[in-house]
Formats: C-alpha cells, structure tokens, sequence
C-alpha cells in the first residue's frame, strides 16, 4: 500500500468495532435506545484511534470536538442526542477483521470508518449498503457532495452507488530536481505533455551527469508502491484500468504500453535496476533524490508532505521549496490516457459510513455528515495537522499556504483514479509488481504482459473474467 495512502489511513480512517478488545462494552447498533418515545437518542462513533495511542489527534478530535458541538447543534433543534466514542488502536488488519466480524452479526458502531480499498468487499459481503437505503434520501441531498469532486466521490461509489462519504484521499504527481533541470538545460516549469518528454528529459539529465535520471517504482520488494506509484498510473496513462466493468485487464495493449515504457528506462540507462530490486529500496530513493542524485521521480503527496519536508521528513531537504518541482503524470500522448484524458493520477483515501443495523440511521448520518462538514474539517485539520480533504471549499482555505497540495487539489484529484475496491485486488497488485520486477531484471514488455495474463487468470477464476 503507498506510504501516502497509510498516512492518510493512519491519520484519519478507520476505527471501529475493534472496540470489544477495549472491554469498554459498545453502546453497539441494536443496543442503542431512546428516541421514539422522547427520550435520548444513542449513537456511537468508533475509530481506530486512541488517545495518547494510535491516530490520537483524530480521536482527540473526535472525543474533544465533534461529539460535544453535534451534540450542542442537535439540542438546538429539539433533540436529545448522546454520542459515545469508543476507541481502538490496533493493527490495521486486526481492526478489518473485528469490523468484519461485528458488521456480519449485526453489531458495531452506528458509524464507521473503513479503508477505500475494503468498500467493494464488504458491499459485496452485505457488511455496508448504499447509503440511501439505510438512510433515505438524505444521503443524496448532502450539501458535501457539492463540494467533492466526481473523481473523488468515485472513493465511495461501488456499482454505481454510494455506499459512504470521502473522509479524504491524495494524489500522485512526477516530482523533479530543478537544480539538475538547470544543468540539464531543462526548465523550471517543466510538464511534460507525453511519455517520450518523460524520456528526453531523463537522456537530458543522463548527459549532464545525474547518476540515475529517472526513478519509477518497480518490483516486489516496494509492494503497493510499485502499484500505485508505478505500474497503476502509467496503466492508467495509456487508456487503460486494472478493472472495468467487472473484467479484469489482461495482456492488453496499455499493458504492453506501460510495461514498456519501464523497458525503455531500466534497460536504457536512465533509472536503476538494483534500486528495485533492494528491501530498502524505496527509502534508498528517498534518500537519494534528497541528495541531488535522481532527477524525476513518480510518488505521491506524502513524499512532499513527509519525505523532504524540511521540518521533520524522513529525507529532509531544507531546501525543498526552492528546488523541488512537481508536474502532473502525462498520458503516453495527449488524449491518450483514461477516459481521453491527457493527464492522469492515482489516489487512496479512507471511508466513513453508517450501519446498516443502526437503530438510529437518520441521526447517524446526520453525525457522519458533521463530521464530514467545512466547519468539523477545518478544525482537525489545524495546528500542523493539514491534509488534502475531500472538500474543494475546505482545500481553497486551509491549503492556502501549501502549494503542493494545493496543486494536488485543484489540478490532480479531478482527473485521478482509483483502484477497484474488491478483495481479489491485491493478489492481482502482487502480479503486476512481478510483471515490472520482470521487466526490469530484463525480460521484454510483451512476455512479461503474458505472464502477467496467465497469472491473473489464476487469481480471478480463469480468462472468463478478463477481458479479451
């Protein structure tokens, strides 16, 4: 999974039914009293947050703010409302797995948080049901939709239905070393308009001296990364998507496509084979863009926000705003990448939704969309706390003084893409990452797209389900 994505996640996703390991005895759905005869309405909100623990500022947020001014506004119009939060902080894994259990049984919090990638799962499973059905048309007429891009609500969209709200997401762009553009005779506004400028540029910097002018995650030692700073945006560049309309990609053309363009940079000298194929290879590269040794590199806003950032990245770079560029991923040509686009991204982002077993669905969306309002976003995400919200309104405010995520905002998630939502999805990930480990250790684009097919027909129950 991108370190992006697990930011995010960790940041501000999930937390629920993991509660029973807490003993704090979940107020669950079907527990929950009061209401229909005047009496105070239950609800509870579960993270996997923790105070002092796990995800603390999100729980602290949760805790401190939004049960007490929810509370506060739904007393105001006439209505007795308690809100329990009930905290966890566990393994990411071992929250999915509780959730699942307690979903299944009818049980846990009247509103969840899940991880993007879990949504297609447990719509499938009967776990989460769109929204309108559990809670009417009120999930539709939410003033938030307004503000949330199409390509970003497609987060929350499984079958065609809303099952949830964004809570937020990212964005993947191509980031560059201005000084070593200097030198290369390449400008400090660089955007590259196809993948061959992709490639100018890196023969460019290759003459001028930078040891590896290009890096692209690839291999299996970089896991989701490969994926989703990888293999999945360059897929996406040529016209293509990993799932569609239910079939999975096999050995298509756009396959072909973006395992190629891995052939021509780890077989023509412009990026590093044995980076790839290092455990710590990832981190190697931080490292080494950090040190003026790569020119371009393909990651997401956690690579500005904590790769290089000067205060407190992992590669700090105190000089970041001054050298470090950033441009949108070009399609293979103009017109070329999904659905026509000439630019494209990938993003992860976390889920917030209510329980379909809630006795109170009507109050517990109304809490989900509070917590999802201008006014609950703006206060999480103060005092140093600034992410890429799903809300553009938001962004426009608190993104004011981050440029990098203020691009990402405006330029990046509109033409962004996401990955299917399905629990095949991540053996199917672990076999395009062989299929770039393939390429890049030497074999040609077209055999290593036909193994690729071979295996995913294995994973997804034969060639049926792939499409010709």
């Amino acid at each position: 999974m991108s370190e992006g994505f697990m930011v995010l996640r960790r940041r501000s996703m999930g937390l629920a039914a993991v509660v029973a390991a807490t003993a704090m005895g979940l107020a669950a759905c079907g527990q929950s009293s009061g209401g229909d005869d005047g009496g105070t309405i239950e609800l509870t909100i579960t993270q996997n947050a923790i105070a002092g623990g796990k995800n603390a500022a999100a729980a602290d947020h949760i805790a401190n703010w939004i049960i007490p001014e929810f509370v506060k506004a739904q007393k105001a119009k006439g209505k007795d409302v308690s809100v329990k939060f009930v905290p966890s902080g566990v393994d990411d894994e071992q929250y999915k797995t509780k959730l699942s259990l307690d979903l299944k049984s009818g049980k846990g919090a009247d509103v969840i948080d899940i991880d993007g990638i879990w949504a297609g799962e447990f719509a499938e499973a009967g776990y989460i049901k769109p929204l309108t059905d559990v809670v009417g048309p009120e999930a539709d007429s939410w003033e938030g939709w307004q503000q949330i891009p199409e390509a970003v609500q497609g987060l929350a969209t499984f079958e065609g239905k809303k099952y949830a709200l964004p809570v937020g997401t990212d964005g993947r762009v191509l980031y560059f070393n201005k000084t070593l553009f200097g030198k290369a005779g390449l400008p400090a506004d660089w955007q590259p308009k196809s993948w061959q400028e992709i490639l100018d540029a890196g023969a460019k910097l290759k003459s001028s001296g930078v040891p590896v002018p290009i890096q692209i995650n690839a291999g299996t030692a970089m896991g989701e990364a490969t994926s989703m700073q990888g293999v999945l945006p360059l897929l996406a560049g040529a016209g293509g998507e990993v799932q569609k309309d239910g079939k999975w990609t096999g050995a298509s053309q756009p396959l072909k496509d973006a395992l190629g363009l891995y052939q021509k940079i780890y077989g023509g000298g412009l990026g590093d084979p044995k980076l790839q194929q290092e455990a710590k290879g990832r981190d190697k590269s931080f490292q080494q863009f950090a040190e003026g040794k790569i020119g371009i590199l393909m990651e997401g806003d956690y690579f500005w926000r904590g790769v290089v950032n000067p205060k407190d990245g992992v590669a700090k770079m105190a000089d970041r705003d001054q050298v470090v560029g950033y441009a949108k991923i070009p399609a293979i040509e103009p017109g070329k990448g999904v659905r026509g686009q000439d630019f494209v991204s990938m993003s992860g982002g976390a889920l917030r939704t209510v329980n379909p077993a809630s006795e109170h669905p009507k109050e517990a969306f109304e809490l989900l969309a509070f917590t999802l309002s201008a006014e609950a976003l703006k206060e999480e995400t103060k005092d140093g706390n600034v992410r890429v919200t799903p809300r553009t309104d938001v962004n426009k405010e608190i993104l004011a003084g981050e440029p990098l995520l203020t691009y990402i905002s405006d330029e990046v998630l509109p033409l962004t893409a996401y990955r299917p939502p399905v629990a095949v999805y991540p053996q199917v990930s672990v076999a395009l990452q062989e299929a770039t480990a393939a390429v890049v250790g030497g074999t040609p684009a077209d055999q290593a797209a036909a193994e690729y097919q071979s295996k995913l027909e294995g994973i997804v129950g034969g060639a049926g389900n792939i499409a010709s």
